[in-house]
C-alpha cells in the first residue's frame, strides 16, 4: 500500500578518498517501494548525535575544509591527517548514509505492515540513514508515536533516552551501589539524572562550568562535581564516599578525567581499610568508556587503583539483549510515557538538509557543545 512516492530520495552521503579527502555532500538516491515487513518513512525530524558525527564526519576539521556545490547540490571537502585517514581506509571509496534515529510519517507499507499506514512514528536504522527526505525501514523498528505527539517531539526516542536507561540497567544488574557519569550536562546527563532521582540510584555527576552544575541541581542531582573548580577532587572524593559510587560511565573516551575518577574511587576504599596495604584495596572499580568527545588519548596509570580494576567499551544495544527482549519493551514503554517528561529533547536549531553541509552549522553543529543539539528537518 503506497502513496504515489517520487523516484528518487534526496540524502547525505559521505565518502573517504584515497587521498585522504572527505567529502560529504547531499545525492539523489533511487527509492524503492517497500517490500514485505518495510514501511516507508517520509522524514520529518532528525536530531544530529555525536554517533552519528563519528560516521559522516569522524576527524574532519570543518574549520578548515572547502565548501561548495557539485550538481546543484552543497558539498564539504575536508583533507584528513594521514594518521586518521588510515586509522579510516577500510571505508575508502564507500558512500555511508548516517542518522541513526528519526520521526516522520509512514508514506507506504509493504505486506503486513499496513497497521502503521498514515502513522507518525519514531525509528532506528542501522543501514537506511535519517539525514534523508525519506528512509525505507523494517516495520519492527518503528515505535508508533501517541495521538498529538508530533515527530519533533519523538525524533529522539531511541539513542539518548535508552542509552540513559541502560547506564541505570546496568549499574542495577551489575550490583553498583551508586555510579558516576561524566558530561553530565548533556540532553542524556539530563535523562540521566531525572531516571537516578525517579529510582532512587545515587549519582555522581562531572560538569565542567557552573552553570551547568546549577542545571542539574534544579533537575534533582544531588551531587554534582564540577571539574574547573579548584575543589573538585575534594568535592569528587566526598561524592563517591556518600554514594559507594564504584563504577564511572565515561562520555569523554578521552584525557585524565577517567584516572583521576578511578584514582579517588581508590582513595575513597583505601580509607576504609582496617590497615595499610602497600598493595592497595580490592574494591572493584569499573569504567565503561561508551563516548569519545574528547579525541585525546586515554590517559590510565593503573599503580593507582589498587589490585582491581577494569577499563572497557560500553554500548546500549548489548545490555537490552542482555536484559531480554521483556525488560527491553518495558524498557521502551517507559520511555514513550516520558516524553513530555523524563525523556524530552531540548534542540538549539533545527536546520534543513542543506543547512547541514553549510559552513556556520556545520561548524556549531561539530563542537558537539553541552546545550547545543540540532535537529534536520528534511521538509524544510
Amino acid at each position: 500500500m503506497t502513496r504515489n512516492l517520487p523516484p528518487e530520495n534526496l540524502r547525505l552521503v559521505s565518502t573517504l578518498r584515497r587521498d585522504g579527502s572527505l567529502e560529504i555532500r547531499l545525492e539523489h538516491a533511487p527509492l524503492l517501494p517497500p517490500g514485505p515487513g518495510e514501511v516507508v518513512v517520509r522524514i520529518a525530524a532528525a536530531p544530529i548525535n555525536p554517533s552519528d558525527l563519528m560516521n559522516f564526519l569522524g576527524p574532519a576539521d570543518a574549520a578548515t575544509a572547502r565548501f561548495e556545490e557539485h550538481d546543484g547540490q552543497p558539498r564539504m571537502v575536508a583533507q584528513l591527517p594521514p594518521a586518521e585517514a588510515r586509522a579510516l581506509a577500510g571505508r575508502c571509496d564507500m558512500k555511508l548514509t548516517s542518522g541513526l534515529e528519526g520521526a516522520g510519517l509512514v508514506v507506504a507499507a509493504g505486506e503486513g505492515a499496513a497497521q502503521l499506514l498514515e502513522r507518525n512514528v519514531a525509528f532506528l536504522t542501522l543501514a537506511s540513514g535519517t539525514f534523508a527526505e525519506y528512509a525505507t525501514v523494517p516495520a519492527s523498528a518503528c515505535v508508533p508515536l501517541p495521538e498529538g505527539v508530533a515527530p519533533r517531539a519523538g525524533a529522539a526516542l531511541f539513542v539518548n533516552p535508552l542509552t540513559a536507561l541502560a547506564i541505570a540497567e546496568t549499574a542495577r544488574i551489575e550490583g553498583y551501589r551508586g555510579l558516576v557519569h561524566t558530561a553530565a550536562a548533556s540532553n542524556l546527563g539530563q535523562m540521566l539524572v531525572k531516571i537516578c532521582v525517579e529510582d532512587g540510584l545515587p549519582l555522581v555527576n562531572i560538569v565542567r562550568r557552573p552553570e551547568q552544575a546549577e542545571l542539574l541541581r534544579r533537575l534533582g542531582a544531588v551531587h554534582v562535581c564540577d571539574s574547573s573548580a579548584s575543589t573538585f577532587a575534594q568535592d569528587l572524593a566526598q561524592a563517591l564516599e556518600a554514594t559507594g559510587a564504584a563504577v564511572l560511565f565515561d562520555a569523554l573516551g578521552g584525557g585524565a578525567m577517567a584516572h583521576r575518577v578511578l584514582a579517588a574511587m581508590e582513595s575513597v576504599a583505601a580509607a576504609r581499610l582496617p590497615a595499610y596495604s602497600p598493595y592497595g584495596s580490592t574494591e572493584h572499580k569499573q569504567v565503561y568508556v561508551y563516548g569519545h568527545l574528547d579525541r585525546s588519548p586515554l590517559e590510565l596509570r593503573h599503580d593507582s587503583y589498587g589490585m582491581l580494576w577494569g577499563v572497557s567499551g560500553w554500548v546500549m544495544p548489548s545490555i537490552l539483549e542482555r536484559v531480554g527482549a521483556a525488560r527491553a519493551a518495558a524498557l521502551q514503554q517507559r520511555v514513550v510515557a516520558g516524553l513530555s517528561t523524563t525523556f524530552a529533547s531540548h534542540f538549539t536549531q533545527e536546520i534543513s538538509l542543506a543547512q547541514m553541509l553549510s559552513p556556520d552549522a556545520m561548524k556549531a553543529y561539530s563542537r558537539q557543545a553541552t546545550g547545543e543539539k540540532f535537529l534536520v528537518n528534511p521538509t524544510l
